[in-house]
């Protein structure tokens, strides 16, 4: 078992994680704002409908809510199969989403609501107060744990192969069991090691540039 055919088929694998990753931030992250939104309406009944959504998906274990999605429909609507690629989209769209929506909320809710009164006392509208004023403090305020929760998304794709997903740490495991060696499965850390350390650094930058903007 040669370390070039190993690693080609863990880049097959990290393929896989990767676009999972990326489809599920490219959704999450503005459906988590649009939940967040929810949260804070006024409107009581959609408030709490929305809170009591992110409750339950924060609740419950990720890797549950990947088996529901998979086999869900099937048991108890006598659906067809959902592709399991999709199925694990929808599952880990939906549960990034609740907890991006709680770190939205966070940094909405935690500027002072003086900002607010004196963007209106200078004329300005809801919507430019809110664009102008509020959002680049947001921003700062969502970045450490946003990047936090993104790295862990990087980790968390390996739990698609409890639905049969040939993610790296699958295509790792699986020489366990074909060719009976161990060292794959460790080589396929040093994947995860480069991408998550990359992306420190990208954050640790985003966060540099955003130290003139003190909150």
């Amino acid at each position: 078992m040669s370390f070039i055919s190993v690693t080609q088929r863990l880049l097959s694998g990290f393929s896989v994680s990767f676009q999972l990753f990326f489809g599920t931030l490219l959704v999450a992250l503005p459906l988590g704002l649009v939940i967040a939104f929810g949260s804070m309406s006024r409107f009581k009944p959609l408030r709490w409908l929305v809170r009591t959504f992110v409750w339950i998906i924060r609740g419950t274990p990720l890797m549950l809510q990947l088996i529901i999605v998979f086999y869900g429909p099937g048991l108890l609507f006598n659906m067809s199969a959902i592709p399991r690629m999709n199925a694990a989209f929808i599952a880990f769209v939906i549960n990034y989403a609740a907890y991006f929506s709680e770190i939205y909320r966070g940094g909405i809710e935690g500027i002072p609501r003086g900002q607010y009164e004196a963007g209106q006392v200078l004329g300005m509208t809801k919507n430019q107060i809110f664009f102008k004023v509020v959002l680049l403090q947001v921003i700062k305020r969502i970045v450490p744990p946003m990047s936090n929760e993104i790295i862990t998304l990087v980790k968390d794709t390996s739990l698609a192969r409890i639905i049969a997903i040939q993610e790296i740490t699958m295509v790792a495991q699986n020489y366990i069991a074909d060719k009976g060696i161990i060292w794959p499965l460790f080589y396929s850390g040093a994947f995860y090691l480069i991408f998550c350390g990359l992306l420190t650094i990208l954050f640790h930058f985003i966060e540099k540039k955003l130290d003139y903007f003190r909150v």
